[in-house]
């Protein structure tokens, strides 16, 4: 298997990652800005906006599962425990202290009802519904979980193209199978209220799980294919987005952000088109080892924690500015950098005071002992 060079310092699930955490904290500030009822020009512009980020959840599953199974290059169920151990630390711990600030600092941002009692809010809690982008992190945990399986997979595959040709061909099946369900019953549906669930459960993103896995496992051949044919992967994201766009805005006034779920099959070919295009700039970033590279790495590695507090920041900030009277065009982009900033500076404090914290209590156990 191909090794990526010590001074990549950043693989392509970083890239993935990077693209993913940033433009998701941007789809939450369009639905803010929306929910403000904004011009009909601008609801426009803002949808188009929208549509064009609208792969953040796809990319980060592609993202995560790349650089597990090329860190994890030999790892079997043997292996699970240690594993689990690390990510309850990065991924569950701040999962849990978020959900907890949502729910008991920010109730009104509760998605589904609200809770009332103990029951309702251990419901609220674990099911996504304490904030409105955490239905995606109950979904990106069921594939840590998971993750024995996708090692399973990466060792039946072990860099033959036929067996990845294969794992592909019956994910994408799969999964167009599963949104046509979502198309003729969630969708403007019978089933649009009780079957809510359906968005946050695994099955929704698997072939973006199998082709991180297949990416790294056929690297050579893969990576190579997305250097020659970067042009043509452009033409096919525009192709794609022309016709997403077109039908998001053919449903009419007012502009709809739920009219753009990520579960039509016509997003499942525009988000792979995307995360391929993501993965080309990251190869030829790689080749000329392009002085950003530390720096996407470094943005990966907080991605997750600055994801789950950048509504807690945006909402804050939307309180602030809401007596401003700022114009659209000032007020979009000013949201975004606040959120964003401040999503990744109270990550990276956290991390500070978490390790500081261990330190400490590393150096008390130590003078127990001693």
């Amino acid at each position: 298997m191909q090794q990526l060079g010590s001074a990549s310092q950043a693989d392509i699930g970083d890239f993935e990652k990077m693209f993913a955490v940033t433009t998701v904290m941007t789809q939450s500030v369009l639905s803010f800005l929306m929910a403000d009822h904004p011009a009909v020009g601008q609801q426009f512009f803002l949808g188009g906006l929208y549509e064009v980020v609208k792969f953040s959840a796809s990319a980060f599953i592609f993202g995560i599962l790349f650089s597990s199974i090329r860190t994890h290059p030999n790892a079997r169920l043997k292996d699970y425990p240690h594993f689990m151990k690390n990510r309850w630390h990065v991924l569950f711990v701040p999962s849990i202290i978020w959900t907890s600030i949502y729910l008991l600092v920010l109730p009104q941002l509760q998605q589904h009802g609200h809770y009332n009692n103990l029951s309702s809010f251990c419901w609220q809690f674990i099911n996504g519904n304490a904030a409105p982008h955490l239905w995606y992190n109950v979904m990106m945990l069921q594939f840590i979980i998971l993750m024995p399986f996708f090692w399973a997979l990466a060792r039946w595959i072990n860099g033959r193209w036929q067996r990845a040709l294969i794992a592909g061909v019956g994910a994408l099946l799969f999964e167009l199978a599963w949104r046509l369900i979502y198309v003729s019953q969630v969708f403007h549906g019978p089933k649009a209220t009780s079957w809510y669930m359906y968005d946050r459960i695994f099955p929704s993103f698997v072939i973006f799980a199998v082709g991180g896995t297949i990416l790294w496992q056929c690297y050579p051949l893969l990576t190579r294919l997305l250097r020659q044919h970067w042009l043509t992967q452009v033409n096919i994201w525009l192709v794609l987005f022309y016709y997403v766009t077109l039908n998001f805005f053919n449903y009419g006034l007012p502009v709809k952000l739920t009219n753009a779920p990520y579960y039509l099959p016509s997003m499942t070919f525009y988000n792979l088109a995307t995360i391929s295009l993501i993965a080309t700039l990251a190869l030829y970033l790689q080749k000329f080892r392009n002085q950003w590279l530390p720096m996407v790495h470094w943005i990966a590695l907080y991605a997750h924690r600055a994801y789950l507090s950048h509504v807690f920041w945006l909402y804050w900030c939307w309180k602030l500015m809401a007596s401003w009277h700022l114009p659209l065009m000032i007020l979009f982009p000013l949201l975004a950098f606040l959120t964003i900033a401040l999503a990744f500076l109270s990550a990276f404090t956290f991390h500070l005071l978490w390790a500081r914290f261990k330190d400490l209590l590393g150096v008390h156990r130590h003078l127990i002992n001693g």
